[in-house]
Parts: structure tokens; sequence; C-alpha cells
């Protein structure tokens, strides 16, 4: 993939995101680690090994890619303007991150709705040509849903923290989130625009 666009959606808010990747495989000894914050109504500061590394970070920002080391960090999420990581609100939460790999670091929600924090791999491999992939992962305090394409349910029973992918040809798709085994709309519907060559992920 030579880029991959993220979009975050929730209820009540949508965000549209972007990174740009390099159209060849990685092959650096480091890894690209971007943070998403989905968790609604809830500024924090995080913290990567006892350091703050965001400051004031808001709903629906993303940040990075940042080019970090392969290795083992710890993650803390705290209220803003913490003196420390000594009281979290979110962690600490351990990751490992493999070089030349590409991941993406989301706080959100469970479906039972208590803070939650996942490390994604974000799937930069190649498509074939005239077609782009779409990622779906369910971070919404929400049961299990259905990802609709028109009318028709393309992804079945996606649970939170889950994620499903699909290699689709490139154009606008117009897509919708229904709960598991139904087919009224809950968010949407709303036109996705794969691109060729593009990871999108929602």
């Amino acid at each position: 993939m030579r880029r991959t666009a993220a979009a975050g959606l929730a209820v009540g808010m949508i965000t549209a995101l972007g990174l740009a990747l390099p159209a060849a495989a990685a092959t650096s000894d480091d890894a690209q680690l971007s943070v998403l914050h989905g968790i609604p109504d809830t500024p924090v500061d995080v913290y990567v090994n006892g350091e703050l590394t965001l400051d004031d970070f808001e709903p629906g920002d993303l940040a990075g890619p940042l080019d970090l080391p392969a290795g083992d960090y710890e993650v803390a999420i705290t209220a803003p303007d913490a003196e420390d990581d000594s009281e979290p609100i979110l962690g600490p939460a351990s990751i490992t991150l493999e070089g030349g790999m590409n991941y993406t670091a989301v706080a959100h929600l469970t479906a039972e709705g208590e803070p939650g924090l996942n490390l994604f791999t974000n799937d930069t491999s190649q498509t074939a040509a005239g077609e782009g992939r779409l990622t779906v992962r369910h971070t919404a305090a929400a049961p299990a849903v259905d990802i609709l394409a028109g009318d028709s349910p393309v992804i079945e029973g996606l649970e939170n923290p889950d994620e499903a992918s699909l290699d689709l040809a490139a154009g606008a798709v117009s897509a919708s989130v229904a709960l598991a085994g139904e087919t009224d709309p809950v968010i949407g519907p709303a036109d996705v625009d794969i691109q060729d060559g593009v990871l999108t992920i929602v």
C-alpha cells in the first residue's frame, strides 16, 4: 500500500484522518505507530515509558505516524495536566512493536462502555491493481454489528474490539452499520472512497 487513510466513526463523532506510507514494503528496523483517541468527551495526557508524550490529547485526535525503535513500551493515559503517570485512568498497558511494521494504538470504549486500549497492526501489504483495502474496526460501546454495502452485509457479527478487512475495487462504496442480523442502519449510509493501492481504516 502506498498510503493509509484512516477514518474514525462513532455515534456523534465523525473524524477523517490520513496517513502517508511509502510505496514499497517497509525495511526499516523502526516501527511506525499512530495513536487515535476514540473516547468521547475525555481529553487526556498520554505517557510512554513514564514520559509525557501527548499533552491535552482530544477525542478524535490522531498522532503520528511516529517512527519508534522496535521493542516493548509501556503506555499510560491520565487526566489532563496530571503531574505524572502514577494515577492513570487507563493502563499502564504494555505494547510490543516489531521493526518494519505499522500500528495504530486506539483508546476507545469497550462494548460495556469502559475505557480500553488496543494495538492494531495495519495491513499495508500490496493489493491487486485497481483495488484498495478497507479495514473496519469496532471500537464503540455497542454490541456486535454488521457492515452493509448497499442493503447487503459484507462483514457480519463484528464485535468490539475486533476488525475485518476486504480488498475491493477502487470507487465509492455506500456503507452503513447495523446491529448484527439486522438491516436498519444505526450509522450511515455514507460513501466510503476506496482508492487504488490505499488502505482505508474505518
